[in-house]
């Protein structure tokens, strides 16, 4: 009950925002309240602008951000105040996320740009099959049949 007690909720301009206060570190019953709080502000409240304010958080769970596009997903506009530069260099954060006004970053629905992986970088082929000409043939023969031992029953103990 302590968790709920902490969470504030306004709205500003048909936005609804959400605050976990102080909290420097989410964990996974933070997101729990976090989604039990969306569900019912989309749900039962009919809210379609929801921000999440993240001044304080320095660490999120990794469930995070796919939660938010669950959201948008059903046409709901999220968005995140004030993040930490930390959560703002989050792979997800900078593939989905634009800056707006006020310090908040809107949610959108495609990455800004395709993902770059490290061996791409590097000049390597990332559309290599899994099987090349080279590649030694797997054996698939049938593995050996089981056969059943007899195991003998454990011996009786007196106590």
């Amino acid at each position: 009950m302590a968790r709920r007690k902490r969470m504030q909720i306004e709205v500003d301009n048909g936005t609804t925002i959400l605050s976990l206060g102080e909290m420097e570190i989410w964990d996974g019953a933070d997101l729990a309240l976090l989604r039990e709080t969306l569900s019912r502000l989309v749900d039962v409240e009919q809210c379609r602008s929801i921000c999440v304010d993240m001044t304080y958080v320095k660490y999120i769970p990794s469930g995070f951000f796919g939660m938010l596009f669950d959201w948008h997903e059903r046409g709901v506009d999220m968005q995140l105040a004030d993040p930490q530069a930390h959560v703002m260099r989050m792979l997800w954060f900078r593939q989905f996320f634009e800056a707006t006004d006020n310090n908040r970053h809107r949610l959108l629905s495609e990455a800004k740009q395709p993902l770059v992986t490290e061996g791409q970088r590097n000049g390597w082929n990332s559309n290599v099959p899994w099987k090349t000409a080279e590649s030694p043939e797997r054996n698939t023969a049938e593995a050996p049949e089981r056969t059943e031992k007899s195991v003998p029953a454990p011996a009786a103990t007196s106590e």
